[in-house]
């Protein structure tokens, strides 16, 4: 009797050891608390892939605004609240570029690290119109970007000391892709031909990259898609191509081609042959998983497909 019972003893004893064990099992020691992952969400894509490649699997990001989404029109769901609810830091663009969205933004921020990360560049780094608006589009000037996510950076390195080495590492590492990217892009637009050196889209987003460029830029819409278009607008636009013999314009993939298809119109009823040079990605990112889903593959996009339109592809 006294074996039996010591037998049970010993197995009910084994049971409970095995069980203790197993859940203390995981990617951390036993006793160790479990390693959570820091939810990160974001606006844009344009912040939202950089940081989960600088992150690593220290992060879980999750962008609000997907492919051909405008920024500047958009609106915060339901879901989008509970998202933002549930996140431990979060990052937008700023500048007014989210405009509807600052107020919720600034309710949050009295709960959780909250940043925009275009507030933090030097006002006399940002270009602005003759009204006082700021251009918010500074992803397109890899130099600013560079700053803006920086700052990001060093918001995850305080909210996550302890892998703040691991942050360092990968920003320095991708920081060194985006500098090999910058050099890319100014060997390649600077074989288009000076006087056709012309960048036609439907909004003015592009205000930095022909500035980093040395490219003249034209959009319909100026800086917002909520500003109107009218005739004299494309009438301007369809002068200013004969005058500089421009061989392509074009069309954004997250707004409407309907102004862009008015002035190739309107060139061909003057006589004047004009090409639609492409799609390009300008406040949205392409499909995640895809090459243009990046934010350095987006980029690369769009410098070959203005080469190739306004140089003809010659090398």
């Amino acid at each position: 009797m006294k074996n039996w019972l010591f037998v049970m003893l010993a197995v009910l004893f084994g049971s409970v050891l095995a069980a203790c064990n197993q859940a203390g099992t995981g990617t951390t020691g036993v006793g160790e608390e479990a390693e959570e992952t820091i939810k990160v969400v974001t606006t844009i894509a344009q912040i939202g892939e950089p940081l989960s490649v600088i992150g690593g699997e220290h992060v879980e990001v999750n962008s609000l605004m997907g492919p051909s989404v405008d920024p500047h029109l958009y609106n915060a769901t339901q879901g989008d609240i509970a998202t933002l609810q549930e996140a431990d830091v979060i990052f937008y663009n700023g500048l007014d570029l989210e405009v509807n969205m600052v107020e919720i933004f600034n309710q949050i921020a009295a709960e959780k690290p909250v940043m925009a990360i275009g507030d933090t560049i030097s006002e006399d780094l940002l270009l602005e119109e003759e009204d006082g608006v700021i251009d918010p589009h500074i992803w397109f000037d890899i130099r600013l970007w560079k700053q803006a996510l920086e700052a990001a950076v060093e918001e995850l390195k305080a909210y996550a000391p302890d892998h703040a080495n691991d942050f360092e590492a990968n920003k320095d590492a991708y920081f060194a892709e985006l500098d090999e990217l910058q050099q890319e892009a100014a060997e390649k637009l600077g074989g288009i031909p000076e006087d056709q050196r012309v960048l036609v889209t439907a909004h003015d987003a592009f205000g930095y990259f022909g500035n980093t460029f040395e490219m003249e830029v034209i959009g319909l819409q100026g800086l917002s898609t909520e500003d109107e278009v009218g005739v004299s607008d494309i009438n301007e636009t369809i002068a200013l191509v004969k005058e500089h013999q421009i061989p392509a314009i074009f069309i954004e993939t997250s707004i409407s081609d309907r102004t862009i298809q008015a002035v190739i119109e309107g060139a061909a009823s003057e006589g004047v042959e004009l090409e639609l040079g492409g799609e390009l990605y300008s406040d949205a990112m392409g499909e995640a998983g895809t090459e243009e889903g990046t934010y350095i593959g987006m980029y690369r996009h769009n410098v070959e497909t203005i080469y190739q339109a306004l140089s003809g592809g010659a090398e």
